[in-house]
């Protein structure tokens, strides 16, 4: 099996709101069909900018034409897949750029030169299926990375693709045993864990995406039209029922989000993430009793649940423990040595107890690490403001 991989970082499938979290859900016991009434079309105005999924994949003329003039030439010497990878994520090609800002389509990543993994991959297989390959989508069984984002905070899970030789690389017939993996995310191992999903599930966790974005920007007709075309897209992916159920939330009806979260907790009963939001919605209903039975098992399932110590940290900075701070980020950091936010707060308590090549460090590692330009550019303008630090300047705050 042929591997290529990238450098680009992180892939962001699934979101999550705080204090509503949305996830990836594990696939348990096979969900029932959704039931009447998990709709609540009433009571969302229309959505200001509708997305048709056939046009998800849907090549432009400007791509056909990249397509025809750049990959095609070079498939005669190197093979149609190494050509698309090339092609598409070599800098002295397209010159694509990694930003986890928004989940694009294959035209807006291709027209914008950027996007965020999971735009990626539909970027790359559409141009594939243009190409007669055979592709298969997988998805990644891999610990999930947590982030956040305008007071959200986002879970992120991973896909990657498996291109096939075309009949005429194969004589005749596919060969299993000649698969070519793009992966977005460096990691060894990743194809000893993965499963195959359908490309209608990859449309579903493209509309779930859009619809966690558009409840970042507080346009929740947007999300929610989003997350019931996921539903309606594929009704096995079980992100898209907890999506729904945290807008409904946050629309205030909780009476609509406790029924579509004990749909989807019937067939998950172990995701914390599920039982998170239904203790929620049963708390926001008044139902006290069942609201703490979830919490309990919240705490068996998820001790330490995501953030936890970043929290704690953060409430020792405010209250000037910078030492204490500092013991807090670091444990943050065990658990995700990759996440740049935390790289940041380190950075500041780090700074604070005059700690200022460390801080220095950190600042670079949140630099590094960042996934979208806004971040890699503000961590960069305070490292440079820390580099031309001096004892003597007592104005100079990384907080600023």
């Amino acid at each position: 099996m042929s591997m290529i991989r990238t450098s680009l970082s992180r892939l962001a499938l699934v979101l999550a709101a705080a204090p509503l979290l949305l996830a990836g859900c594990a696939a348990n016991a096979p969900l029932a069909p959704v039931p009447p009434g998990m709709f609540d079309d009433a009571n969302f105005g229309p959505p200001a900018d509708p997305i048709d999924p056939a046009t998800v994949f849907k090549l432009t003329p400007e791509m056909t034409e990249y397509m025809t003039n750049v990959i095609m030439p070079m498939a005669h010497t190197r093979g149609v897949r190494q050509a698309i990878t090339e092609a598409l994520y070599n800098r002295s090609k397209l010159q694509l750029e990694y930003d986890a800002s928004s989940t694009r389509t294959a035209a807006e990543a291709f027209q914008a030169r950027q996007g965020n993994c999971l735009s990626l991959v539909i970027m790359t297989g559409a141009f594939a299926n243009a190409l007669d390959l055979k592709v298969t989508f997988q998805q990644i069984s891999s610990e999930n990375m947590w982030s956040r984002s305008g007071g959200m905070y986002f879970m992120s899970g991973h896909v990657n693709l498996l291109l096939e030789k075309r009949y005429s690389e194969g004589m005749g017939r596919y060969d299993r045993n000649d698969l070519y993996t793009i992966d977005f995310m460096p990691g060894e191992g990743n194809e000893l864990h993965a499963h195959p999903i359908s490309q209608q599930t990859v449309l579903a966790m493209f509309m779930n995406n859009r619809a966690a974005e558009a409840m970042v920007r507080g346009q929740l007709d947007d999300a929610y039209w989003r997350a019931r075309q996921a539903i309606q897209l594929d009704p096995d992916f079980r992100s898209s029922y907890n999506t729904l159920g945290v807008i409904y939330m946050r629309h205030g009806d909780a009476a609509h989000a406790e029924r579509v979260l004990r749909h989807v907790l019937d067939g998950s009963p172990d995701n914390p993430r599920i039982v998170a939001n239904y203790a929620e919605a049963l708390r926001l209903l008044g139902r006290t009793a069942e609201a703490q039975a979830m919490q309990a098992r919240l705490a068996v399932l998820e001790p330490v649940p995501p953030f936890f110590w970043f929290v704690q940290g953060q409430a020792a900075l405010h209250k000037g423990d910078f030492t204490k701070a500092r013991e807090m980020f670091l444990k943050e950091i065990a658990r995700d040595p990759d996440y740049h936010e935390f790289h940041y707060a380190l950075a500041v308590a780090d700074f604070g107890l005059n700690r200022v090549d460390e801080a220095r460090a950190e600042l670079a590692l949140a630099m590094t690490d960042a996934i979208k330009r806004s971040d890699h550019d503000l961590y960069a303008a305070k490292l440079d403001k820390l580099k031309a630090w001096h004892p003597s300047n007592a104005s100079t705050s990384l907080v600023q």
